[in-house]
């Protein structure tokens, strides 16, 4: 009989006031007897609305079935046949407006926490389990990836299953994209990357690192080598700036370098000489997880005050409610319905202030949310010594300037089709590159997409 329990297991955490200061991971994860608990909540329902919401697919009333039996190793295979990066998932996924936002528990209660047993599961698996990968058996064709990130790596993963010799291009020194640059340490420790990224390179995936696609080699030179497809996941890398004045002053960052520079360069731990501001009070602007990523990481890098500077209210907030909770348990200031208009330099050009005015809410915009107005008279100024861009990114345009054929819209990203195919016979592209910035495991159902359309393409060539 199910668990009808209204609330989860709560999952383990450090104290906010201990976690503020270092980089370990939050969440501390379930015990096997905490994750059989939340299992039992499930009601294995036979229509399966959870999975409708998952967009790669996981089997979830199955394998969360087998963890409520204690078949930890039966629940990862089921995992496994649909998602190549479990452990990532379990922690970064919205769980809250995909699998969870459709469990029927959350009617009257909270949802099963598809999310913490998935991580259970892999996480079991990782320390428990066989290691070994078994590389299936070739079947003699080539495709090539660019970027190594959640959609490469998925579209890797799931060809190599079928038997294509893949590699994977990666303009970086370390494979993982947006999961290793930009998602701190405390929400994904890197050495669960390495681990996921070590199960691919056993399937026989190649990959390539400090390879610039677009500058060591193009797209058309990639099929000149015998690929007979390629497929484009390199993210919305390209930061967006507000315009306003003072933002070349000393101390004013893009929410990108500032994260690749603490979680890439590895700028929080002794040892390591990546510069990096050592702020006393902190300005993010911008209201989603990036931005939550970036203020946090402030607060541990020793900051006394980090602000979250957002135009609209709390309810327009994008970031996840997980993120804003932690957030806000850590010590961070929300200053909602302001914006900033001016940043202000001292003598030496560092950042000293931030002019700001105060916002209100109007009619829906184009996007649903209420457009925000600068409220008359309302002028106020911020002390602040770093300020942080965190508005919004696109991708790079090296690629497509690069590639004769390949079409972009009018925000830069590729033009493709339901099944990532682009104005570019061969070439297919998804996640950040096509949709522009947006959830991990959204690029990881387009690389899986891809995937299959490859397959497809390739088969019908022969």
């Amino acid at each position: 009989m199910a668990n009808m329990a209204l609330k989860k297991v709560p999952m383990p955490e450090q104290a906010p006031d201990v976690r503020n200061k270092n980089f370990a991971e939050v969440a501390e994860g379930y015990t096997a007897e905490m994750a059989m608990e939340e299992a039992s909540r499930c009601l294995g329902c036979k229509h399966k609305p959870c999975v409708s919401g998952c967009p790669v697919n996981v089997h979830i009333p199955e394998f969360i079935a087998k963890v409520a039996a204690g078949d930890f190793a039966g629940a990862y295979q089921e995992i496994a046949l649909t998602n190549a990066l479990p452990a990532v998932c379990g922690r970064v996924c919205p769980q809250e407006t995909q699998c969870e936002g459709k469990c029927v528990r959350g009617i009257k209660g909270e949802p099963v926490g598809i999310g913490r047993l998935e991580r259970f599961v892999a996480d079991w698996q990782m320390h428990n389990g066989d290691s070994k990968v078994e590389k299936p058996a070739g079947n003699g064709h080539k495709v090539a990836i660019v970027g190594a990130g959640p959609a490469g790596l998925t579209c890797a993963g799931d060809l190599a299953k079928m038997g294509y010799q893949v590699t994977v291009y990666e303009a970086l020194h370390a494979a993982g994209g947006v999961l290793i640059y930009g998602i701190p340490e405390f929400r994904l420790p890197k050495d669960i990357v390495a681990a996921e990224v070590g199960k691919l390179e056993q399937m026989g995936v190649e990959i390539k690192t400090d390879w610039i696609i677009g500058r060591v080699e193009s797209i058309d030179e990639l099929f000149e080598q015998g690929y007979e497809a390629v497929f484009i996941g390199s993210g919305a890398g390209l930061p967006s700036f507000m315009g306003i004045p003072g933002e070349d002053l000393l101390g004013v960052y893009s929410a990108n370098e500032y994260l690749t520079r603490i979680n890439l360069m590895k700028a929080y731990k002794e040892g390591y000489d990546t510069p990096i501001a050592r702020s006393k009070a902190v300005a993010v602007i911008g209201g989603g997880n990036v931005a939550m990523d970036a203020a946090r990481c402030a607060k541990r890098m020793g900051a006394e005050q980090v602000y979250i500077v957002y135009r609209r209210s709390m309810e327009e907030l994008p970031a996840r409610a997980e993120e804003v909770h932690h957030a806000m348990e850590e010590g961070i200031v929300f200053k909602l319905l302001n914006n900033p208009t001016r940043i202000i330099g001292d003598e030496n050009g560092r950042v000293q202030a931030m002019e700001c005015v105060e916002m209100e809410l109007g009619e829906p915009d184009a996007s649903g949310r209420r457009r925000p107005i600068v409220k008359e008279g309302s002028e106020f100024t911020m002390e602040v010594d770093t300020v942080i861009m965190s508005i919004g990114t696109s991708p790079n345009p090296l690629i497509r300037s690069t590639t004769p054929g390949l079409e972009a819209n009018k925000h830069g990203c590729l033009i493709a089709q339901e099944n990532g195919a682009t104005t570019k016979e061969g070439v297919y592209a998804g996640g950040d590159a096509v949709t522009g910035a947006a959830t991990v495991i959204l690029a990881m159902g387009a690389g899986k997409t891809a995937a299959e359309a490859i397959d497809e393409y390739i088969k019908s060539k022969e």
